[in-house]
């Protein structure tokens, strides 16, 4: 049954032209099985993943798991290929799903706000570089209007699907008009 309902997740994630990958799907799906009580049993904190007992430090113990934006695996990526020419830019970016591997092991051991902060990083993985850097920017006291601010939350939301990330520019809109720290 998980199988099916992961490929029709899928489906449903290609057909609204979102990029997600087989593993981000299977991690949402088994919790959703686990939560019906028809999957594994979820551990102390509510995760069916990783743990940091069992699977930390992940490129040690869980190399398996660890590949590039560009699907290439933890071990091909060596200083030699580096110096060879053959490794791209592509091939030493993380992918989300090693970040979200990285918030279970943190949820885990008990660090929440590090697992908030990783999952964040894995929204941001949608967002092209230069827009990063533009709403970094943008994020600057005195650099941008009300508006401008609630513009950048509502891409990050819509275009990127970066929930939490568009929370924090919401956020940091809400006590910059407290401060008096926007644009004019």
């Amino acid at each position: 049954m998980s199988d099916q309902l992961s490929e029709q997740v899928e489906q449903l994630a290609r057909a609204r032209g979102l990029d997600i990958s087989p593993e981000v799907v299977a991690a949402a799906v088994s919790r959703v099985l686990a939560a019906l009580g028809d999957g594994p049993a979820p551990s102390r904190n509510g995760s069916t993943g990783l743990n940091a007992d069992h699977d930390y430090p992940l490129a040690t113990k869980r190399p398996d798991l660890v590949q590039s934006a560009s699907g290439l695996p933890l071990a091909e990526i060596t200083l030699e290929k580096v110096i060879a020419g053959q490794i791209e830019f592509e091939d030493i970016k993380t992918r989300p799903e090693t970040l979200e591997y990285q918030a279970q092991i943190a949820e885990s051991a008990g660090r929440p706000n590090l697992a908030t902060n990783l999952r964040r990083a894995a929204e941001m993985t949608r967002i092209p570089d230069a827009r990063v850097l533009e709403i970094y920017n943008a994020l600057r006291p005195y650099r941008s209007t009300k508006q401008e601010l609630l513009d950048i939350a509502e891409e990050l939301d819509s275009q990127f699907q970066a929930k939490a990330c568009a929370a924090v520019v919401l956020e940091a809109a809400e006590v910059y008009e407290r401060r008096g720290r926007l644009a004019r």
